[in-house]
């Protein structure tokens, strides 16, 4: 009888696999928590408020970038570190990394932990969870070295760093941003290396690849050396929609910060035009979810904020580092808006005939994303004074785990940073894994109702 009593509760908590992946997000970020509360976290060696250190935290597990303190004067050396090794775990996945470890001791995985991982990499059967891992732990080396490297010697030779402070800069940044954290070293961002692309290039390399996610980039990999015997590139529909559409956005984003910025004096406006090109395309890929900028952001016109946020709201690519509602969901919808309008019974792209499935999923994320950005706007407004441009912003921001701000973060009470909190958590672990994590059971209907269509528009 005991036995039969604890397996219910046994599967709540564990046996689901987005659940458990929720559940360890949850876990690190109370420990990130914790260790940067402690006195030796912060520079001057007083301990830092619950709130503050778990909004930081938070944002570094979710790869945000979202900040109520400087990153580089109120942490110490420790809770840098502190910082740097949230980052690196929450982009690479929690249950990923947990993983990777068993597999590298033991060479082997448990089902459960085989499962978890599969849910959080998005493998597409259970035969490829091994070589994901693999894949993932090879691909996020090789990019944070290299870029890395390139910045460090750019600091260290370009602006006369120290060796030391070269390579902490170097790869700091660079591990922020394949992760798409968006936390930098420097109270201004990057505004200081604006007209300089040996620095605002291979970190937005860096996001731009870290965005794409990790099925793509490992299918690319795989395919790049099937390409050199075959002759032929036989690419996934997934694959093919998300560098598409990456492109696209990347291309109109670069467009549109420029002709809406170009004559602006707080951002565009006294840089010549090849400077103008550089940071819109470097503020275009910065809002796929990773938080850096070279322009400020609060000088911005309106217009080009809501751009941005619409752009933020996308994100990048599914099973990576970047958040938002993902450019597949995106591109689904786009296609099944246009199979709607040209009248044809079924939904087509690249060849392929998309799954109602697929359909269903795509609109259920994009509207619960808008209800979570449209009522987090609307309680942080009424509790504070803050102009509705700015605060719809920094919820995007918070919900699509960009880190871009106009400032105003470390203005909103306790009480909306923690929402804040909350968005950033949801949104990096996707409105529908949380609330499969939440269910109890799955419901399987074992008949069918009566159809009818009621008036739609």
């Amino acid at each position: 009888m005991a036995g039969r009593s604890a397996h219910p509760r046994r599967s709540l908590f564990t046996a689901h696999p987005a659940r458990t992946v929720v559940l360890a997000f949850a876990a690190v970020t109370a420990l990130g928590t914790g260790l940067l509360a402690l006195p030796v976290a912060a520079e001057d060696g007083t301990a830092t408020g619950l709130v503050t250190a778990l909004f930081t935290s938070t944002s570094a597990v979710c790869v945000t970038g979202l900040a109520v303190v400087d990153t580089g004067t109120y942490w110490s050396g420790f809770g840098e570190g502190v910082i740097l090794a949230l980052i690196q775990v929450g982009g690479f996945g929690i249950m990923t990394m947990a993983s990777l470890l068993a597999l590298l001791v033991s060479g082997k995985l448990r089902l459960r932990m085989q499962l978890t991982a599969q849910a959080e990499t998005k493998s597409l059967d259970m035969g490829d969870v091994r070589r994901v891992l693999l894949g993932v732990a090879g691909t996020t080396l090789i990019v944070e070295l290299a870029v890395g490297a390139v910045l460090s010697l750019r600091f260290r030779f370009g602006y006369g760093d120290s060796i030391g402070d070269a390579v902490y800069l170097g790869y700091f940044h660079a591990v922020s941003a394949f992760n798409n954290a968006g936390f930098g070293l420097h109270a201004d961002s990057l505004t200081r290396y604006a007209q300089d692309p040996w620095v605002t290039l291979p970190i937005a390399v860096a996001v731009i690849l870290g965005g794409l996610g990790f099925p793509v980039l490992l299918e690319l990999l795989r395919h790049r050396n099937r390409h050199r015997t075959t002759g032929r590139r036989n690419w996934t529909l997934h694959t093919r929609l998300t560098l598409i559409t990456t492109v696209v956005l990347l291309v109109v984003g670069t467009l549109l910060t420029c002709l809406l910025e170009w004559t602006n004096p707080g951002t565009l406006g006294p840089r010549d035009w090849p400077e103008k090109l550089l940071n819109g395309f470097f503020h275009s890929a910065m809002t796929r979810t990773a938080g850096f900028n070279s322009l400020d952001i609060g000088a911005m016109h309106a217009s080009t904020l809501l751009m941005t946020c619409m752009l933020m709201f996308i994100g990048g690519g599914s099973a990576g580092t970047a958040g938002g509602i993902k450019v597949t969901t995106f591109a689904v919808l786009a296609v099944a808006i246009i199979a709607e309008v040209r009248g044809e019974p079924n939904s087509t792209v690249l060849g392929r005939r998309l799954a109602p499935h697929s359909l269903r999923q795509a609109l259920t994320v994009v509207l619960l994303g808008v209800g979570l950005v449209m009522a987090a706007t609307l309680a942080l407004l009424s509790m504070t004074s803050l102009p509705l441009d700015g605060v719809l912003f920094e919820v995007v921001s918070a919900f699509a785990t960009v880190g871009l701000s106009t400032g105003i973060t470390a203005d909103f009470p306790d009480a909306g940073q923690l929402i804040l909190v909350l968005l950033m958590f949801i949104g990096r672990l996707g409105p529908v894994t949380l609330v499969s994590a939440l269910a109890l059971r799955e419901r399987v209907r074992r008949y069918e109702l009566p159809e009818e269509r009621p008036v739609i528009g």
